[in-house]
């Protein structure tokens, strides 16, 4: 396996997507060296876009954190969210009612902005479900897993509502070596229990590619052929962006483990363009 190296990559694209956890942080901070990327990439006039799966909070928030780090130039528009298609889907689809929601205060920032009322699930009652109109799985955070859970269950033997996800992830890293459990895992498994088909947003679906494309001016004039994406995970980024026909770097820093990154690719034949260790500009 050939590992190359970022900042020999790069140069060669006009336009970058990157992936958040475990591409330019975990729950450490920033992975080292970083900040040298972006300086690199706005000295050479590369345009970048954040792709997250992450919906645990807007937009807005979520760039506040990189400026927090002394990443100044990553504002919000700079962000493209898989809870932003999730505000989209129930703008067009759902048109009153009440909006269920598995996660914290802050993810419900997308559903408030479909005009519709949210709900938090622990504040739901079961016996009064009938004006509850759609259900979004939005973060891993801010409910009890036993109860919200087993409530969401209940919830959808009782009604037949379009059942969201707008973080299909599994996992994600929350050090070198260790991740945890995702919104998109916990979903899955209701999905499973209840035997519905949930929506699902997010890498590695081309929706979300092409959202970020069409969001992306540059990327537009210059074409798929000069996007790089820029990712930690074989099933989301890399097949996302396989998909979508750009070029993909795999780094492993993240989710993919370096002792493993060899056998993994070969067991599932997801095959980066590049492998990286990090994308690190230092």
């Amino acid at each position: 396996m050939e590992y190359s190296s970022f900042k020999d990559i790069v140069k060669d694209y006009q336009v970058v997507f990157f992936d958040a956890y475990g591409v330019l942080k975990n729950s450490a901070g920033l992975i080292p060296g970083i900040e040298g990327t972006f300086k690199y990439l706005e000295e050479h006039n590369i345009d970048y876009y954040i792709l997250t799966n992450d919906a645990s909070r807007g937009p807005k928030s979520l760039a506040q954190y990189y400026i927090n780090e002394g990443l100044t130039s990553v504002t919000h528009d700079k962000i493209i969210s898989s809870g932003m298609l999730a505000t989209e889907y129930l703008r067009l689809k759902v048109k009153h009612g009440t909006v269920a929601y598995l996660g914290t205060v802050e993810s419900a920032h997308y559903l408030e902005q479909s005009g519709l009322k949210t709900l938090p699930i622990h504040e739901l009652n079961l016996r009064d479900v009938s004006n509850v109109n759609a259900l979004v799985f939005m973060d891993d955070e801010g409910f009890d897993w036993n109860h919200d859970i087993t409530k969401i269950v209940n919830l959808l033997r009782n009604r037949n509502i379009p059942s969201i996800v707008a973080n299909t992830d599994k996992s994600y890293p929350v050090s070198d070596k260790e991740v945890g459990i995702a919104i998109g895992g916990i979903a899955n498994m209701v999905e499973d229990i209840t035997g519905r088909k949930f929506i699902k947003f997010g890498k590695p679906d081309a929706q979300m590619f092409i959202f970020a494309y069409e969001h992306c001016q540059k990327a537009i004039e210059v074409g798929r052929e000069s996007i790089l994406m820029v990712g930690d995970t074989l099933f989301t980024d890399i097949m996302g962006g396989n998909k979508f026909g750009i070029d993909t770097a795999l780094v492993l820093t993240g989710n993919t483990l370096p002792e493993n990154a060899s056998d993994r690719i070969k067991q599932f034949g997801i095959i980066p363009d590049y492998i990286c260790d990090s994308a690190a500009i230092e």
